[in-house]
């Protein structure tokens, strides 16, 4: 992509960040499709390596939120984790922020800020189908109902500080080593970048790893009822 045509895209309010995040979907549907359309009864090398990754995925997962909650909101915690995990490698691309259309989504506030509410409306969601009904707001006022204002906080609080965690890490990332790579041109940015390949999965995991964990307290149910599966 040309600076050109990344400048008219930029009038109307199209940045290089949303252009990655956009070729990043793509590339993951498309990879989706191929490993599900290509499913073998004895597997190929590609068929193993997703199948073993995925299945680790899920196992840890699992372990957070348990087996009916796991079966059921797999699929977007382990999407989230992917798709965090490819944005913030996107940054260490030689000319990430500097060629027109590629950069880090998560560079960006807009980016997590978007994955913060739709992780919140998200929770609500789980929260409403396991106590099938507005009952899910009951725990608003435990253990006292004098503290449903600093709950209520808290609840709110919750996608501000996911989005501005990763945000701030991983801007603060791409800032600091930029630095290094102006001051000490060999030698030192590559451990940078080594780092930067550990920061960038622990991000990832993080944000994943807190949805779970946001999903499982939603989804938890007082003594005498049942958690039902849904479709």
């Amino acid at each position: 992509m040309t600076k050109s045509m990344m400048a008219s895209l930029n009038q109307y309010g199209i940045t290089d960040g949303m252009v990655t995040s956009l070729v990043i979907t793509i590339l993951l549907t498309i990879l989706a499709i191929v490993a599900g359309r290509k499913m073998q009864t004895v597997p190929g090398r590609f068929q193993n390596v997703m199948e073993l990754s995925i299945g680790k995925l899920y196992d840890f997962f699992e372990g957070i939120m348990g087996k009916t909650l796991c079966r059921q909101y797999f699929p977007i915690v382990a999407t989230l984790f992917i798709y965090i995990l490819l944005c913030n490698y996107v940054g260490l691309l030689p000319g990430s922020g500097v060629l027109p259309g590629v950069k880090a989504p998560t560079s960006s506030l807009n980016c997590t800020a978007a994955m913060a509410i739709f992780v919140f409306f998200m929770t609500t969601i789980v929260g409403l189908r396991a106590h099938r009904g507005p009952s899910y707001f009951k725990h608003l006022f435990k253990p006292f109902a004098f503290l449903f204002p600093l709950m209520l906080i808290e609840m709110f609080v919750r996608p501000l500080s996911l989005s501005m965690r990763l945000y701030g890490n991983v801007f603060g990332e791409e800032t600091v080593t930029e630095q290094f790579f102006e001051m000490v041109p060999i030698g030192l940015p590559v451990i940078m970048q080594l780092l930067s390949v550990l920061m960038g999965l622990v991000q990832a995991l993080v944000f994943s790893l807190l949805t779970a964990i946001y999903f499982t307290e939603a989804g938890e149910l007082e003594e005498g009822e049942e958690l039902t599966e849904h479709a």
